[in-house]
């Protein structure tokens, strides 16, 4: 359930190298953003240490600065084990976070699958002084992923489609998935599916794309939001047994913090944020475009910024 600290890659034959966005400095708790301290009714907006993280936490800052929200940036902490606790401490007030990855974290007997269930169990796990706002449609998940190729020849939308052939392909990802249930264990005793071989290589990443785009698979283990799926038109098939638990983004914050204007506007921001948006924002971000400006263009065309 861990989120991956770097971004997949589009090309097949590199890694981008991604600069991180303002506010951290090389100290991720040293200050930085747009004012000093941790008064009043300032916002100390936190993220992970991934490129994802950053660019929606840079999103979530320069949303409530347009709702007049002072704010202050400290980007890339660390893992949730980090910035958990600066949440708890106060070192942050507000960080991204995924749905069943946190409620992994908090409970990994848990095994709710929905975005329901999800929710609802999560919002009986948060530690203390911690809430949740709503969660957005968008997701970043483990997905099934094969070539458009594979999936006209064998008329795969489903998971569930792949039973009837799952004998014929070979599937990839990362070695953890051979004994997991959200992996090839899950696969097999939820979906009915034999695969005719499986190949160890990387959680959704460069070695996971490559293999599906030479044939050494022909079914992966990617994320939902790698913006190689639409560059490589790649077809993520749909979970539809719900093995994978949902991902949904969903703003984690300080309960001191949680005022009207503050889930008003993070409330708005989750309610026009998609899956394809991360794609795209994470296509940008390869590119090495400044995610401030990639969150700052986003909000603009949702409607969302000040301007």
């Amino acid at each position: 359930m861990k989120k991956r600290s770097i971004l997949p890659a589009i090309a097949l034959a590199s890694v981008l190298a991604l600069s991180g966005c303002g506010g951290g400095g090389d100290d991720p708790l040293s200050g930085g953003g747009n004012a000093g301290g941790s008064e009043g009714g300032q916002v100390i907006v936190g993220s992970a240490d991934f490129t994802e993280s950053q660019l929606i936490g840079s999103i979530y800052s320069q949303a409530l600065q347009a709702a007049g929200v002072q704010t202050k940036e400290q980007f890339n902490i660390g893992s949730r084990e980090v910035y958990i606790q600066a949440l708890k401490d106060g070192s942050v007030d507000l960080v991204p976070e995924y749905t069943g990855a946190l409620l992994s974290y908090l409970d990994p007997k848990s095994t709710a699958a929905t975005p329901q269930a999800v929710n609802s169990e999560l919002a009986t796990k948060l530690p203390s002084g911690l809430g949740m706002l709503t969660p957005s449609p968008a997701e970043d998940k483990d997905v099934v992923a094969v070539t458009q190729a594979t999936a006209d020849k064998y008329k795969l939308k489903t998971i569930s489609d792949l039973k009837p052939v799952a004998g014929e392909l070979v599937l990839g990802g990362p070695p953890e998935w051979k004994t997991r249930t959200q992996g090839v264990v899950g696969l097999r005793d939820v979906y009915g599916l034999n695969f005719k071989d499986f190949v160890s290589l990387d959680a959704g990443g460069t070695l996971t794309m490559t293999a599906l785009m030479n044939g050494q698979i022909q079914a992966g283990d990617l994320f939902s939001t790698d913006p190689g799926l639409h560059a490589n038109n790649l077809v993520a098939l749909e979970d539809d047994k719900n093995l994978f638990a949902a991902e949904n983004v969903v703003p984690l914050i300080k309960s001191a913090k949680q005022n009207d204007k503050v889930k008003k506007t993070l409330d708005a921001v989750s309610a026009k944020l998609t899956t394809d948006d991360l794609i795209s924002m994470n296509a940008e971000a390869a590119k090495g475009t400044n995610l401030a400006d990639i969150a700052k263009k986003w909000l603009a065309s949702a409607g969302l910024s000040s301007s």
